[in-house]
Parts: C-alpha cells; structure tokens; sequence
C-alpha cells in the first residue's frame, strides 16, 4: 500500500471502534444527513470541527478555509451556505475563529504573495477598520488574538448579509448565527456573545 498505509490502517480500527458501540452507525448514516449546524472553521489542521465539539460524522456540515473567511465572491463558501440553509435547513450557523491564526498573522505581517495575498487582503480590512483599537495595544500576541476575534465579527456580518441567510430570515426559517474563537493552548471554546437571529 506505500507510505500512507497507516492511515488505512486507522480508519478501520476507527470502524471498528464506533462499530463496537453501534452496529448500525454507518447504515442510519448512508441514508441521510440531517444536521442542525452549520460550522464555518479555519484550515488549520489543529482545529478540527467535529472533535473539538465532540460530534460525530453527520452531525455538523462543514466548511473550512484560510482564517474563517465569508466572503461574497468566494463561491465555494456561498455555495456551502445556500445548501447549508435551502436543502439542510440547518437552525445555526457557527463562524469559528482561533487564537494564533496564522492566516490572520500572515495578513498583519505582510507574509504572503500571489493568491494567498488576495485572500488575505479581506483580514487587513479588518485590521484598518479597528486599527485605532488595535494598535493600543502593546502586546503584539494580544493584538493578533484581538484582530482574530474581530475577524470572526466582521466574517459574522457578512454572512449576515448572504442571500440564503436573508431570504431564510424573511420566510420564517429559524436560523440563527454565531461568532464563537477556539483557543488551541487549552481546547476551549469561547462565544463571542455576537449571535444573530434576523435583520
């Protein structure tokens, strides 16, 4: 098998581990998906949305990209949000940051070239937005950790003002949205306290 033979070798001893509990887990989960949550994470290979929530396969739909980003043009994220809220009729929709993004350190710093700048361009518009705020502060890890919980804010407001979310809204489809960062040194989640239930 080569190289990457251990990762087979895990998936079935993953198997056989929620076989073990439930027999029919994987049956109940090739009919249908019905979750409730719609998680929009980071990339970061250190924040898993399903464990970190301690959820199983099924449970939350996720979509993952670069330092959490909803942007309007990106239509791979638009397009998980239509069928997030149109098909799934999912009731909440997280947009989760994490302290030490390197996404975000990367757009204060400069860092990146070709595509990744483009993309990154959207979390120095955060940064010049707040920058008043952000500059205050002396501590440069503080200031990242702040400008990550703004991102999440600003990521929040503009899938706010996605169509599916609007027209979700107007029609009476509970639906709520929530900005929530992730801490990586202890696990721990953190609500923003910016949730949004309507316009």
């Amino acid at each position: 098998m080569g190289e990457l033979q251990h990762l087979f070798d895990s998936n079935r001893e993953w198997v056989k581990e929620i076989t073990t509990s439930d027999p029919d887990f994987f049956k109940r989960l090739a009919k249908q998906q019905k979750p409730e949550i719609l998680w929009i994470g980071c990339s970061d290979s250190r924040v898993p949305a399903n464990q970190i929530i301690n959820m199983l396969p099924g449970e939350v739909f996720v979509h993952r990209n670069i330092a959490n980003q909803v942007v309007y043009g990106d239509v791979n994220c638009q397009s998980v949000i239509q069928f997030a809220v149109e098909v799934l009729k999912v009731k909440h929709i997280i947009v989760c940051g994490h302290y030490g993004c390197g996404g975000v350190i990367a757009s204060v710093e400069q860092q990146a070239e070709g595509v990744m700048a483009g993309w990154l361009e959207h979390i120095k518009s955060v940064y010049d937005e707040n920058q008043r705020e952000l500059v205050q502060e002396r501590d440069k890890e503080k200031m990242i950790d702040r400008l990550c919980e703004l991102n999440v804010a600003s990521q929040v407001k503009n899938l706010c003002q996605a169509e599916p979310v609007i027209h979700a809204w107007n029609t009476g489809q509970p639906l709520k949205v929530h900005g929530w960062i992730y801490n990586i040194g202890d696990g721990l989640l953190r609500d923003l306290d910016i949730s949004v239930t309507g316009l």
